[in-house]
């Protein structure tokens, strides 16, 4: 049973790092949804377990590659939750070329630029799964989509979109592939509702999401073929970034159905 000084644990625990990750095409995928969604998308290389969760989930573990039994003390070590469930798959990353992820005519994508908290990133990859969306790309300096926190916050939908690390350059590419780029903006001239009561958002659309902090970089915001805002009815100054790619991610979802 591997401990946290076996060799494989102090090579798998190093994948918390990005550079490591970076370097290795690895990364870490906590807990049982997780492990079951990368297992299904066929990038599970080891799945380590406690005793108890192999047993609770031998369902999975058959399905493993190749199964590693670990100590409590070692998946202490690998998972950065404080209430483990104890299963941590070691995975290939799955990101695809923006070039193969375009091939496919995608009519919905998410892109999120230069947006730095891994915990949003994550859920709105989860969002634009659950809307249909074929595609998220992370663009520019943005969080690294292997980051723990954002394979967590994403609940499995890591694994069913095509990921795709791009430039901010990507926009017209994106445009040269028949989709129109909207840019949300809490100061944009459009609103998502007049542009749904329009049927603009029946078109094959890629959504723009800026940092919760600072928003859109202005390059990407002159680029986009319109500025958009979710409309407050209230008196909410605003909506948080996940909230708000919600809005518009289901807007163009219903739009497009």
């Amino acid at each position: 049973m591997f401990t946290p000084r076996t060799p494989r644990i102090v090579a798998a625990r190093r994948l918390q790092r990005r550079k490591d990750r970076d370097q290795s095409g690895r990364f870490l995928a906590e807990g049982p949804q997780a492990v079951r969604e990368a297992l299904a998308a066929g990038a599970v290389l080891e799945l380590f377990g406690t005793g108890a969760a192999l047993d609770r989930y031998a369902d999975l573990a058959t399905q493993a590659p190749e199964v590693s039994p670990i100590t409590d003390d070692a998946l202490a070590a690998l998972a950065e939750t404080v209430h483990p469930q104890g299963l941590v798959a070691l995975c290939e990353q799955i990101d695809v070329p923006l070039g193969d992820a375009l091939a496919k005519s995608p009519r919905l994508v998410a892109v999120v630029a230069e947006i730095r908290d891994p915990g949003n990133a994550g859920t709105v990859l989860r969002t634009a799964d659950a809307a249909g969306a074929s595609a998220v790309i992370f663009a520019g300096d943005a969080v690294d989509p292997y980051n723990g926190k954002c394979v967590r916050a994403s609940a499995g939908s890591l694994f069913h979109v095509d990921v795709v690390r791009a430039s901010l350059s990507v926009l017209d590419l994106l445009r040269d592939n028949g989709l129109q780029v909207l840019a949300t903006s809490g100061t944009g001239e459009d609103d998502v509702d007049s542009l749904l009561d329009g049927g603009l958002l029946a078109e094959p659309t890629a959504w723009l999401f800026g940092s919760e902090a600072h928003g859109l970089p202005s390059s990407a915001l002159e680029a986009a073929d319109r500025r958009v805002r979710v409309p407050i009815y209230g008196g909410a100054e605003s909506l948080n970034l996940a909230a708000a790619a919600a809005v518009c991610l289901y807007a163009s979802a219903r739009a497009q159905r």
